[in-house]
């Protein structure tokens, strides 16, 4: 697909993962449009190229129907990132919030059904694989996604939603003919990150100099932490690739427990702590691992950054950009909040 003008909507595009893809869609010459509501987003991360013009800002809510037809109307693709979300703590705390999601998406796909939206890309989670098969830290688990169901087991309101708005996406390509794909993000880390996912919440801990340090669950947790700019590169090649609604992994191979990724961030920034494990708070499945086979079949795509590189990379960026009185003061806050 050549991005040179194309005309391309970002929902959500002021956000941590958003406005990270809309500095690659820029950079490839498209005409970006971001509508965001600013409740997680922030304009700042997106300012240089609405002053340059390469793209252009809407406030609003996409739930609200006269809005989101206006975003979507003479767009050619949309990529729907937009979503009330958080991290493990508002995930498992804020079960209303994150059913929302349901009538937003809704929203967001009939519109663009009913704009003749050439092709709509949607940001799903490693949330809608099924939580029973994801209990036992020492399995050398990697979901496919055949796996995700039947059986559905969802991960919380959160994980339901996403899993019913990718089917809803596939009967759209299925039935009315539109061209989609979705994108299942496993994990993703670095810069514009916020407190309220692991690593950057690990990464705060260390900077604010937290003693003891304070770990959520055992510390046996395994992920694969995925760095945003392999993910933004996965999500513009299901883009270019993927028109029947399929859904694909985008996330590394990669096997960190959460013991580890605590002692990297320890490491790296100097900070010798006591560390204190937590098995009381959110803690989410204990082995969750993509399988990325299918990506690289049909997108070509595997990540490129290894976690202890792209680790760094971040917490170089939030120790360069953040205030160490301001964290120490909202910290514990962001942890469960948008």
């Amino acid at each position: 697909m050549d991005w040179n003008n194309k005309k391309v909507l970002v929902t959500g595009g002021a956000s941590f993962i958003g406005s990270h893809l809309t500095d690659a869609l820029v950079k490839l010459g498209a005409h970006v449009r971001v509508a965001d509501d600013l409740s997680s987003g922030r304009k700042e991360n997106i300012q240089g190229h609405i002053d340059s013009g390469k793209a252009h800002f809407l406030e609003g809510d996409l739930k609200d129907q006269s809005f989101v037809r206006s975003v979507v109307s003479d767009q050619n693709v949309v990529f729907h990132l937009a979503a009330d979300h958080g991290g493990r703590g508002y995930v498992d705390l804020h079960q209303a919030a994150c059913a929302t999601n349901l009538g937003l998406d809704a929203s967001v796909f009939l519109a663009c059904r009913d704009a003749s939206v050439e092709k709509v890309v949607y940001a799903s989670s490693g949330c809608v694989y099924p939580n029973f098969k994801q209990n036992d830290p020492t399995e050398m688990l990697y979901l496919t996604e055949e796996m995700v169901g039947p059986p559905y087991d969802a991960d919380n309101m959160y994980g339901w939603a996403k899993l019913m708005a990718e089917m809803t996406l596939q009967a759209y390509c299925r039935e009315w003919g539109m061209k989609g794909a979705s994108c299942r993000y496993f994990t993703v880390y670095g810069e514009r990150g916020k407190e309220d996912h692991a690593v950057i919440a690990m990464i705060a801990r260390s900077f604010i100099g937290q003693n003891p340090f304070m770990v959520w669950g055992n510390g046996t947790q395994v992920r694969n932490w995925t760095y945003v700019g392999d993910i933004v590169q996965g999500t513009i090649l299901a883009a270019e690739k993927v028109d029947d609604g399929t859904a694909i992994n985008i996330g590394t191979t990669e096997r960190t427990q959460v013991i580890e990724a605590v002692q990297a961030v320890l490491e790296y920034t100097g900070h010798n702590a006591e560390i204190q494990l937590q098995p009381n708070m959110p803690t989410g499945p204990y082995n969750r691992v993509a399988d990325n086979s299918l990506s690289k079949q049909l997108l070509n795509w595997e990540p490129t950054v290894m976690f202890q590189d792209g680790l760094r990379r971040t917490i170089d960026w939030y120790f360069s950009t953040k205030d160490k009185e301001e964290v120490r003061a909202t910290l514990e806050g962001k942890l469960t909040e948008r």
